[in-house]
C-alpha cells in the first residue's frame, strides 16, 4: 500500500500602499501569515516634521494579531532601524537592539536611541538632528520566523537654494555638487525638497543636481528660455546623467541654525579678506551661502545691503520688497564673485551658538 505525505502550508499575503506620500508610489509592504498569531508592525504616523539640532520620535510599535501580547516568550526580539535610500535597493543601517545589546551606526552613534515606553515599542529617538537625518526611516521587527517592518519618513524644516560656484553656470559634476552645498552649510538637495520649494514659488532656469543623481529644475512661470512659454509650470525633469563627467549646477537644502547671522556694523566697505578678518574679530565666522538663506526664508531677516559671503560671492537679503531693495520679490538678491581684492563691499558675519 502507497504512502502519501502531504505538507500543506496556508498563507495569505498581500499588499498596502504607503500612505500620502508620492514618493513612495511603487513602494508597497508586504505580509506574510502563516498559522498562528501574526506579528504586526505599525507606525502611527508615516510622516514626522523637525529641524536641525532638535529631537524627533519615530514611532513604531508591534504587536501579534488577535492577541494583546508583544511577544511570543519563546524567541527574542530584534529591533533594526535603517535608512532606505533612493534608489530603493541600498539601506543604510542605524540601530539594532537584541535582548540588552544595542548597537548605532554611522553618524548617529550617541544620537539615537529606543523609546521603550512599552513592552511592544520600538519607537526610535533621534536626537541633535542633523541635515543629513532627513529621509525615511524603515522599523524593522524579527522575533524568529516571523518579521514585518513599517516605514517613517522625517522632514526637516528648511529652505532649498540654487548653487554655482564663481567658474559660473554648469561647472559642477555629482561630487563637486555634494562638497559645494556642504561647503556653505546645505546638503544636496531631494527631489521631494525641490518640489515642496517649487510649491512654494520657487522658479528658477538653470538646472541642478538633486541628491538621488537627476538634474531638474523648478518653473512656476513658464516662458520660452525654460521650456517653453506653452509649457505647464512643473519641475522640468533632465533625467539621470553620468555623476563623475557631466556638469549643471545643484540644489541645495539648509534649515535653522544654532547661531547668529548677522550684518557687521563696520566703519569703512571691505576687501574679502578685509570682510574675514573683521568677522573674526568680532568673535565670529564670515557667513555662509546656506546661512544667508536660512536667515532669510526662516528667521524673516531683512537688509538692503550687499555683503561677502564666505564663498565670494556678494548677496543681501530681502523678506519684505520695497523700492532700490528688490520692489518684485522677496529673495536673497545675488550681486556676483567680485573681485576680491579690489571691490569694497560689507559682510554677513555668523556667530555659533555653544
Amino acid at each position: 500500500m502507497k504512502s502519501l505525505l502531504f505538507l500543506v502550508l496556508i498563507s495569505v499575503c498581500w499588499a498596502e500602499p504607503h500612505p500620502d506620500n508620492s514618493s513612495l508610489e511603487h513602494e508597497r509592504i508586504i505580509h506574510i501569515q502563516e498559522n498562528g498569531p501574526r506579528l504586526l508592525v505599525v507606525a502611527e504616523q508615516a510622516k514626522l516634521f523637525s529641524h536641525r539640532g532638535g529631537n524627533v520620535t519615530l514611532p513604531c510599535k508591534f504587536y501579534h494579531e488577535h492577541t494583546s501580547t508583544a511577544g511570543s516568550g519563546t524567541h527574542k526580539i530584534r529591533v533594526k532601524w535603517t535608512k532606505l535610500t533612493s534608489d530603493y535597493l541600498k539601506e543604510v543601517d542605524v540601530f539594532v537592539a537584541m535582548g540588552h545589546h544595542r548597537k548605532s551606526y554611522g553618524n548617529y552613534q550617541g544620537r539615537v536611541f529606543l523609546r521603550e515606553s512599552s513592552e511592544n515599542d520600538a519607537s526610535l529617538i533621534i536626537t541633535n538632528i542633523i541635515l543629513e537625518d532627513y529621509g525615511r526611516y524603515k522599523c524593522e521587527v524579527i522575533e524568529g520566523l516571523e518579521d514585518d517592518t513599517a516605514v517613517v519618513a522625517l522632514n526637516l524644516e528648511g529652505v532649498v537654494f540654487p548653487y554655482s560656484p564663481r567658474l559660473g553656470r554648469y561647472n559642477l559634476n555629482f561630487h563637486e555638487a555634494q562638497r559645494a552645498c556642504l561647503d556653505q552649510d546645505s546638503v544636496i538637495a531631494s527631489f521631494d525638497q525641490l518640489y515642496d520649494a517649487w510649491r512654494s514659488g520657487l522658479d528658477w532656469c538653470n538646472a541642478g543636481w538633486l541628491s538621488d543623481g537627476s538634474v531638474q529644475y523648478p518653473i512656476t512661470k513658464p516662458r520660452e528660455p525654460c521650456g517653453g512659454k506653452n509649457t505647464v509650470p512643473g519641475v522640468r525633469n533632465y533625467g539621470f546623467w553620468d555623476k563623475d563627467k557631466s556638469r549643471y549646477d545643484v540644489f541645495c537644502f539648509t534649515s535653522n541654525f544654532n547661531g547668529r547671522f548677522y550684518y557687521l556694523i563696520h566703519p569703512t566697505k571691505l576687501t574679502y579678506d578685509e570682510a574675514v578678518q573683521a568677522c573674526l574679530k568680532d568673535g565670529a565666522q564670515i557667513a555662509k551661502v546656506g546661512q544667508i538663506f536660512a536667515a532669510w526664508k526662516l528667521q524673516g531677516y531683512d537688509r538692503c545691503d550687499a555683503g561677502w559671503l564666505a564663498d565670494g560671492s556678494v548677496r543681501y537679503p530681502i523678506s519684505r520688497p520695497r523700492k532700490r531693495c528688490s520692489p518684485n520679490e522677496a529673495a536673497v538678491r545675488f550681486v556676483g564673485f567680485p573681485d576680491k581684492k579690489h571691490k569694497l563691499y560689507g559682510v554677513y558675519c555668523f556667530r555659533a551658538y555653544n
